[in-house]
């Protein structure tokens, strides 16, 4: 009696263990369209009139929970969403560290301006109003991922994404085709769940069309919902200096229509979808993150007006600096890196090389939107690049996010490398 009572017991506490330590991941999704409609940003300045919308403005959260950590990662239909806004929303959250909660956004150009952006006159236009609108739905979100944790394996995969997508506006070839794709797989065999990383600006239709739009971003989740992805997210990449959408007509001019929109967005995530579907199946992965602040001069005269002028409250005691956080996350096989705004591609390419993932991620314009960021040798070195040198916050900036990134890959765990 005694010999089977301890049995029992044994096996209920292995049993007890084994669900404490089950994978789980939830998503969910509000839409933050603003109405009526609201004029949209597609960068510093002032924001542009629209008559009409093309699709709707989202907020995703995507929910992963190991045994004892939980991470969330959302995704937000604007140019950025900086983190006077977001730590709005992480002091929200219950029960995961506010420090675990990833915050990007899509960079459409075709949404309300999250900034602050004065206009020639000094004028701010930002709807206040509608950015507590959207920490409202953003915390709606957050927490209905959460309810909605289920059990889960994942399925990860990089690939090059073939066709017209993107090219670099400065120098077509210099960019990163490579996408890649976590996919939550639930207990029924199904996808319920599909992140898709890639660099691009969602500037086919852009600020100046009158439309308010997620741009290819929209069609991109519809498809992959379509196709049996389950509910799509997207987190961009090292897409600064300028990876653009390649929209580019039969004559070389782009082509700002919706229909663009619909072939780009649906062949990213028909790529997408070829790329994960012969993944293998990660059972119970490993989660792990970590968290660093980092603190970058302000060299850039405009910015720092923008951030002393804005409404939001960016200027600290200390007007020469901001300080933002950076994120690593290991998540099966996979390694990921935040980026606090716009990278060029070349130190996307580095930071890559660095990581120690089999599956490595950069999810660019996450828990900050501080403009571009370029090495200082690229730093005020060519006419071309006498836009993104102003509109970055100084000539280390780039240097500052490399080492910081590298020194927090290499004090932080590997990644679990799959049996082949």
């Amino acid at each position: 009696m005694k010999k089977t009572l301890l049995t029992f017991i044994i096996g209920l506490s292995v049993g007890l263990t084994l669900v404490h330590a089950e994978f789980r991941a939830g998503i969910a999704v509000r839409v933050v369209t603003p109405e009526p409609l609201l004029p949209v940003s597609g960068g510093v300045g002032a924001s542009i009139p629209v008559t009409r919308k093309d699709g709707e403005l989202n907020v995703r959260a995507l929910v992963l929970a190991g045994d004892e950590t939980r991470i969330v990662i959302v995704s937000a239909d604007f140019l950025g969403f900086p983190a006077v806004l977001g730590d709005k929303v992480r002091a929200r959250i219950k029960g995961i560290p506010p420090e675990n909660i990833l915050i990007g956004a899509t960079h459409t150009h075709s949404a309300p301006d999250c900034y602050g952006f004065p206009d020639q006159q000094g004028k701010i236009a930002t709807d206040l109003k509608y950015l507590d609108f959207i920490c409202d739905r953003m915390v709606e979100t957050i927490n209905e991922a959460v309810d909605k944790l289920r059990p889960a394996s994942l399925k990860i995969a990089t690939g090059t994404a073939k066709g017209k997508i993107a090219y670099n506006y400065y120098a077509e070839h210099l960019y990163d085709p490579r996408c890649s794709v976590v996919q939550a797989i639930g207990a029924d065999g199904k996808p319920f769940a599909t992140l898709v990383n890639y660099a691009i600006h969602p500037e086919v239709l852009g600020s100046h069309a009158g439309t308010l739009s997620p741009d290819l971003v929209g069609p991109l989740y519809d498809r992959i919902q379509e196709k049996g992805g389950g509910t799509a997210i997207f987190m961009n990449g090292a897409q600064g200096g300028m990876i653009t959408a390649d929209n580019r007509g039969p004559n070389g001019k782009d082509l700002r229509i919706w229909d663009e929109c619909l072939r780009i967005g649906h062949l990213l995530a028909d790529e997408s979808l070829r790329i994960i579907d012969n993944a293998v199946e990660q059972k119970n992965p490993t989660l792990y993150c970590t968290a660093q602040k980092i603190s970058f001069p302000v060299d850039s005269p405009l910015l720092r007006a923008i951030m002393s002028a804005s409404p939001l409250g960016y200027a600290d005691k200390d007007k020469a600096h901001v300080t933002t956080q950076l994120n690593l996350i290991n998540v099966g096989n996979a390694q990921i890196l935040t980026i606090p705004g716009e990278a060029l591609p070349n130190i996307g390419y580095y930071l890559k090389r660095k990581m120690r993932g089999e599956n490595n991620l950069l999810f660019g314009l996450t828990n900050d939107a501080f403009g571009y960021i370029i090495s200082k040798a690229d730093w005020s070195s060519f006419e071309r690049y006498n836009y993104i040198t102003r509109t970055c916050l100084g000539e280390m900036t780039g240097e500052l996010l490399m080492d910081e990134s590298v020194k927090l890959v290499n004090r932080s765990p590997v990644p679990t490398k799959l049996k082949r």
